[in-house]
């Protein structure tokens, strides 16, 4: 979530200020550099974000590329900017050089408001024609910012970014294929509709007629998936509301013991190692002692069972299915702690 609103007032700050900026200089310090911190890293340690990165072409010594993050002492992602006026279609040669003659699989391509990831899928260390992902940041989808922050730097991995992004790039792929073919279906892909419902031949004129049957009816099955997810998240914010009031109403019988705090004590001392203390946040039921991600009920941490007879430790895992392990005190909590961390794992918009 932090991700998130930091790459929203970003995208604010770029609307209010881009008929400013003039060239792309400017475009680098009031753009490219804040998402460059947003990730994580420090464009103030030139140990970690280096300035005119030096990229040997040949024999054509000292060619530099805008920045480069590195790691490890080895460049993790070099970074080519123009001026956001620019499309970056027509820049994609130069980097694709940089790239060739450096030690990176990443390098990104923007503008400080369209931003493209090349890597090396079709052949090892030439960089790829195509980006494997791609956004505009005055534009960002949720699924956008999941895949952003795998390029934290408290969650990069080469090898994890790597596997998933032959999966993106042939996804986004397909996707511009189906939505070419619902604006204007080819004969090919009317002719394989035509073909399973239709029992004459198929004339040209069988194919034009079908031709507006198939796109018509595309038409309407997209709008009535739109209509029913509407519906279902209408439906959905309802029920959600009557659950807040109810267990509003439930909250005024609730008396939270000192023991129930001390708990929640320790777990935020477990988990302040990953999260800051002001996002780990309880809420105290008549049935147990819930301990919230940002105040979330659809983001639980671990649940505490205290007020019985024995005492338990909710724990959650991949489904969010909560699992009760026994504890004598609220000091055996801690011999949950690997567990808890890695609950917060569970939540790709942490960071």
């Amino acid at each position: 979530m932090e991700l998130q609103v930091q790459l929203k007032a970003l995208a604010d700050k770029i609307n209010q200020l881009k008929d400013k900026i003039e060239t792309e200089e400017s475009t680098k310090h009031a753009f490219v550099l804040p998402f460059i911190n947003i990730l994580g890293y420090d464009t103030f340690n030139p140990t970690e974000v280096v300035p005119e990165f030096t990229a040997d072409l040949g024999l054509k010594k000292g060619e530099k590329v805008d920045y480069a993050i590195i790691q490890n002492d080895e460049p993790i992602l070099i970074i080519e900017c123009k001026n956001w006026k620019e499309k970056l279609s027509v820049h994609g040669s130069q980097l694709f050089r940089y790239f060739h003659v450096s030690k990176t699989r990443f390098a990104m391509l923007t503008n400080g408001i369209q931003y493209q990831f090349f890597t090396d899928l079709d052949e090892k260390n030439k960089m790829d024609d195509k980006p494997f992902f791609e956004f505009d940041i005055t534009n960002l989808k949720d699924s956008a910012v999941n895949e952003i922050a795998k390029f934290h730097k408290s969650n990069f991995d080469v090898d994890k970014i790597l596997d998933n992004a032959s999966s993106l790039k042939f996804t986004k792929e397909i996707r511009k294929q189906i939505d070419t073919e619902i604006a204007k279906p080819s004969p090919e892909f009317v002719r394989l509709f035509a073909s399973k419902i239709y029992s004459g031949r198929l004339t040209e004129k069988v194919i034009e007629e079908f031709t507006e049957l198939v796109q018509k009816a595309f038409g309407q099955l997209i709008g009535e998936k739109i209509n029913e997810r509407l519906h279902f998240a209408l439906n959905k914010e309802v029920i959600i509301q009557e659950k807040d009031q109810i267990e509003e109403v439930e909250q005024t019988k609730v008396v939270t013991s000192e023991e129930e705090l001390e708990a929640y004590r320790i777990v935020v001392a477990i988990l302040r190692r990953k999260l800051p203390t002001n996002r780990i946040v309880y809420r105290d039921t008549q049935s147990y002692f819930g301990i919230l991600l940002d105040d979330n009920n659809r983001k639980p941490l671990c649940r505490l069972h205290l007020n019985g007879s024995k005492k338990y430790i909710g724990l959650f895992n991949d489904n969010k299915a909560e699992t009760r392990q026994t504890i004598e005190t609220i000091d055996d909590i801690y011999q949950f702690e690997k567990e808890l961390l890695e609950t917060v794992g569970l939540y790709e918009d942490v960071y």
